[in-house]
């Protein structure tokens, strides 16, 4: 291992509570474990389920680290003993199940992707918790193929702005839900055919209207609640609503003949309690199928806003508005 510093500056959550729980603290530099690689971070992303940790809502898995964050970029400083596809120096973005704000980070090797080529880490790190939320739900239980449409709720998030190109790109329809004008016209800008003001319209019968009452093939949904009818409305036969998360809560009600009746596919997954092997996995589809589009240009991140790492609480205010498009990003190195 190279030397390293043995203490680093990371953000703690200090107790559950607002953005000002967030604060700069020393904290020991993490050695990696024998399948892990070291990171030298560069850029950090802020992501939803870290407003949610920090809320007390959502505890790291068993053996993670406390610190917030789930995605990084920088470069590899040391590795554990028994990885051999990453070597010191390697520019690299990684999945993580936290401990992303922060100088260093250890991340399992399976989890780490090369930096894009063309992209710089600021821009690598607001990728990967994105990337592998879109793939593993749109595509791999989703089954969006080329020719078919799908809807996105929360288009001008990160999710949803990453959603709406990789559907693009891999030649679907792609029609999505946005709560300002401006956040629409940045939707179809990105390729969506029609993005809807939801608080201005009824995405159902807007969906019915641009499909001629056929419906979409998919629907990836961060919204539940009462979204849920509406969805269920929204899908043509043989379709498939995919949860993600559940803004306006857990519970609704639904209507079993309409699943029964249209052959109608309801699922749903969480990204961070997955084991490593499945999150490897997932790293191998996103480097074949998405990198060539990420490094050719038709799939890239959409920064609203960055942050130096000591400013953590602001990026989270920064999100908590809803006034973003896109992605906010943490600058934590040179």
């Amino acid at each position: 291992m190279t030397a390293l510093p043995k203490t680093m500056t990371a953000v703690e959550i200090a107790q559950p509570g607002g953005p000002d729980v967030l604060r700069p603290v020393t904290r020991p530099t993490p050695a990696p474990g024998p399948r892990d690689v070291l990171i030298a971070v560069a850029a950090a992303g802020v992501n939803r389920p870290d407003l949610m940790q920090r809320q007390g809502r959502y505890a790291p898995p068993p053996g993670a680290s406390d610190i917030p964050g789930l995605e990084v970029a920088g470069r590899v400083v040391a590795r554990g003993k028994d990885v051999e596809e990453w070597k010191e120096g390697d520019e690299v973005c990684a999945l993580v199940a936290g401990g992303g704000y922060a100088e260093y980070c250890a991340a399992p090797a399976p989890q780490c992707l090369p930096a894009p080529k063309g992209l710089d880490f600021v821009q690598a790190a607001a990728l990967p918790e994105t990337v592998f939320t879109v793939w593993t739900n749109v595509f791999d239980r989703g089954r969006l193929s080329a020719g078919e449409t799908l809807l996105v709720h929360g288009g001008a998030s990160g999710i949803g702005t990453t959603a709406i190109q990789m559907a693009r790109a891999r030649g679907a329809r792609v029609f999505a839900t946005a709560g300002t004008r401006e956040k629409c016209a940045a939707c179809e800008k990105l390729g969506a055919e029609r993005a809807i003001d939801y608080a201005r319209e009824d995405f159902a019968a807007v969906v019915a209207e641009m499909t001629a009452g056929r419906g979409v093939d998919v629907i990836l949904d961060m919204v539940g609640g009462d979204y849920l009818p509406r969805n269920l409305a929204s899908l043509a036969t043989d379709g498939r609503l995919v949860q993600i998360a559940f803004l306006k809560g857990p519970r609704a009600e639904i209507d079993l003949m309409a699943v029964m009746q249209r052959r109608l596919t309801l699922t749903g997954s969480t990204l961070r309690p997955r084991s490593i092997e499945e999150k490897g996995r997932i790293a191998r589809a996103v480097r074949e199928n998405v990198w060539p589009l990420v490094e050719k240009g038709d799939v890239r991140p959409v920064l609203h806003a960055t942050f130096p790492l000591a400013a953590a609480a602001e990026a989270h205010r920064a999100l908590e508005a809803g006034t973003h498009v896109g992605k906010i990003v943490l600058i934590v190195g040179p």
